[in-house]
């Protein structure tokens, strides 16, 4: 333990405290001189940016490639110009190539678009897309939108952001037709769809007036014609040039791209008696979903 004593001791003491806040004063003044982005930019100007040649050797996931630095800079805001404008550190291989951790099976489209504007074939389109979306390449990203098959998607989404519960509808069929299969052991699952496009009932045989409340009905004759048909999943009502066929193939691709075989056929429609000589007349179609 020091014991401090005495007048001498006492002045020393004083003399230190205000020379720590005389130095802690001109700090204060110093950091308001000095503009926070000033700051940060002498600190950045003070760091180590890495550097890169002209002719940058590059290894992404095994793949290797060859381009120039100006290639990978061609546009400012994506992750490639980030990458190598020395701001970050970008991690050699043994052998001093530059190492993306990517797939690299597509980054040869990505390279050829920077270099020369160049598109990949119609196959490759959804993968580049993918990589684009990654490299955060927004001019690329434009460019394929613009061409099949994206564009077609974008229009075929545009008809099923109209139908009412699509994406349950999907995940039901999916649930159901597993839960079968499992319980059965078997290799396949059968499940009965409606889909139906209207409303009103296709072919009514009697009073014609009701062909009127196709387009305008009250909420009392709207309940003559409610039910739900004895099936496990239903699809619609929808407004739109599209038709019945146009929705089924819909529901096979998308199941498709989750790796599930979909077979349907029509087995018939919907008897259900509504009114008078008024029957539901949905179609309803049988789809088997094959697991393996």
């Amino acid at each position: 333990m020091v014991v401090i004593s005495g007048h001498g001791a006492s002045a020393n003491l004083d003399d230190a405290m205000s020379s720590t806040d005389s130095a802690e004063e001109d700090f204060r003044k110093t950091s308001a001189a000095v503009p926070r982005v000033g700051l940060e930019k002498a600190m950045l100007a003070g760091a180590t940016l890495q550097e890169f040649p002209e002719v940058v050797p590059l290894n992404v996931g095994g793949m290797y490639f060859t381009t120039c630095l100006s290639t990978l800079r061609r546009y400012d805001d994506t992750m490639l110009a980030a990458m190598f404008s020395g701001r970050h550190h970008v991690p050699q291989d043994v052998d001093g190539r530059f190492f993306i951790d990517r797939d690299g099976a597509y980054f040869g489209d990505v390279l050829n678009f920077l270099r020369a504007g160049e598109l990949p074939q119609r196959d490759r389109v959804r993968a580049v897309y993918r990589e684009a979306q990654f490299y955060s390449i927004g001019p690329l990203l434009e460019s394929l939108e613009e061409i099949q098959p994206l564009t077609g998607e974008k229009v075929r989404q545009a008809f099923l952001d109209l139908m009412p519960y699509y994406k349950e509808n999907l995940e039901r069929i999916v649930a159901i037709a597993k839960l079968r299969a499992m319980q059965r052991k078997a290799r396949f699952a059968k499940l009965k769809i409606c889909v139906y496009k209207e409303e009103m009932p296709i072919t009514p045989y009697e009073r014609p007036l009701f062909n009127s409340l196709r387009f305008e009905r009250s909420e009392s004759e709207a309940k003559i014609f409610e039910h739900h048909c004895e099936v496990d999943v239903s699809f619609g009502p929808w407004e739109a040039v599209a038709d019945v066929y146009d929705l089924l193939h819909c529901i096979v691709t998308d199941l498709a791209k989750r790796g599930i075989t979909a077979d349907h056929q029509c087995i018939g429609i919907c008897d259900k008696h509504l009114i008078n000589h008024y029957y539901c007349k949905r179609p309803i179609y049988e789809f088997k979903i094959t697991w393996w």
